[in-house]
């Protein structure tokens, strides 16, 4: 019996080493390059890896954790993690998560996540959502969520914890680098409605001639109604006479590249650069563009207001606008999220998440992991970052709050606003100025 069983060990390891090379031809030598022939070859590692299976399937103690699926699904888990932060093994409910996200639908606690230098991340915290009033902060690192420590959960796996029934708590451990203070505290998961252009005004008092009129729109994230909102905002903000513009994209996690390049198309000239992707394949290189018979806006001065919460499309509509001098960028360095992750499924409803190329702008600056400098530089103390959330959420805010709030004046805003009017009253001076023909 006991050569019979090893027997047919043998040939099931011999049979998914040769299953598996079949699939990946060029693990049998043949498509093969001289650097890959004087490195062990792709059908022998492929052997050793299902060597490896099949012991651990027959002889591992606990049975109920060596179920093949088990097995392959954490392999592919592990081979993706190794690659970078972003590039991830999603399993069925993983990549259910994934498409409903992109429907925006799903319910948690409202906050984007990364893995930076070997710790889980707040890249930012969507306005209105249970983890903004619980006063979650963009770069608050996340320890535990329900007890669990999570330096070895990945991204997917902390985000799929914190998703949940509405009306169902969750408890987080997060640790603040700038106070160096760590707080537990409980939140309650709600339907997570993702708004995308908001807070569109006229900045100071409309009855005063003299003061330049400085707008003001925030955009959230990129979506696939972000074009239309923020063309009714700008129409509105125009016809009130708005002579300058700030556009907010602070705490902005990217979202749809196409969005962020329609929303570039409202400011630059048809048929400009926006971005430049660039990978190993040569369907990954491309270049995005304004389009042709985009129609052109009021060529009004514009200030970005960035931080490090802004992240992926964001970084692309500041980096674009920043190179082609159509804007200038005030605030702090932006996250750095500049890779692009094509999601693939798989034939069993699984899914792998991989990078596939990086992002650059126009001026060709790797925006990956060096972000976008900002122009005029202007931080907030982490006591000021608060208030700002505090702000962005005002009308859930209780009459206390309110009047903690009334006295704080956001310095990376006035920075901005205040360097617009200074270049609308200088163009108006030089305009009168310039002599008459």
């Amino acid at each position: 019996m006991a050569r019979s069983a090893k027997a047919t060990g043998k040939f099931a390891l011999t049979a998914l080493a040769v299953g598996v090379a079949l699939m990946f031809p060029a693990a049998s030598g043949l498509a093969a390059d001289s650097e890959q022939g004087r490195e062990s070859s792709a059908y022998g590692s492929l052997s050793i890896f299902a060597k490896v299976l099949q012991l651990v399937r027959q002889d591992y103690v606990d049975e109920s954790k060596a179920a093949f699926p088990s097995l392959i699904g954490n392999a592919l888990r592990g081979m993706l993690a190794g690659l970078d932060p972003h590039s991830q093994f999603l399993d069925a409910r993983e990549y259910k998560a994934v498409q409903d996200d992109t429907r925006s639908r799903f319910s948690g606690v409202g906050l984007i996540l990364t893995q930076r230098d070997g710790r889980l991340a707040v890249v930012s915290v969507m306005d209105g959502s249970p983890g903004a009033r619980a006063g979650i902060l963009a770069e608050d690192q996340i320890l535990k969520v329900d007890d669990k420590l999570t330096e070895k959960l990945t991204v997917n796996e902390v985000a799929t914890t914190l998703r949940g029934d509405v009306g169902t708590p969750v408890k987080l451990v997060l640790f603040r680098p700038s106070t160096r203070e760590t707080r537990e505290i409980e939140v309650n998961r709600e339907a997570i409605k993702l708004a995308s252009v908001v807070d569109a005004k006229l900045l100071g008092a409309d009855a005063d001639d003299t003061i330049p009129k400085v707008g003001y729109v925030r955009v959230t994230q990129f979506n696939t109604t972000t074009v239309a909102e923020l063309l009714k905002a700008l129409a509105d903000l125009e016809k009130r006479g708005m002579q300058a513009l700030v556009l907010d994209l602070r705490d902005n996690p990217g979202g749809l590249l196409e969005s962020a390049v329609e929303v570039a198309s409202q400011f630059l000239p048809p048929n400009s650069m926006v971005v430049s992707t660039e990978g190993r394949v040569a369907s990954q290189n491309r270049i995005y563009r304004t389009p042709e018979n985009a129609v052109q806006r009021p060529g009004y001065p514009m200030a970005v207001v960035v931080n490090a919460g802004s992240a992926s499309a964001a970084e692309i509509l500041a980096g674009a606008l920043k190179d082609l001098r159509r804007a200038v960028i005030v605030g702090e360095t932006t996250f750095g999220k500049g890779s692009v992750q094509s999601v693939i499924p798989l034939a069993d409803g699984t899914a792998i998440r991989l990078t596939t190329a990086r992002y650059f702008t126009p001026s060709r600056q790797l925006i990956h992991e060096n972000g976008i400098q900002p122009t005029i530089r202007a931080t907030l103390s982490a006591e000021q970052s608060r208030l700002l959330s505090m702000q962005h959420r005002y009308e859930q805010l209780d009459e206390r709050e309110r009047a903690e709030l009334a006295a704080f004046i956001d310095p990376q805003l006035e920075r901005a606003a205040e360097t617009l009017k200074a270049v609308v009253l200088f163009s108006a001076r030089s305009t009168q100025q310039a002599p008459q023909k």
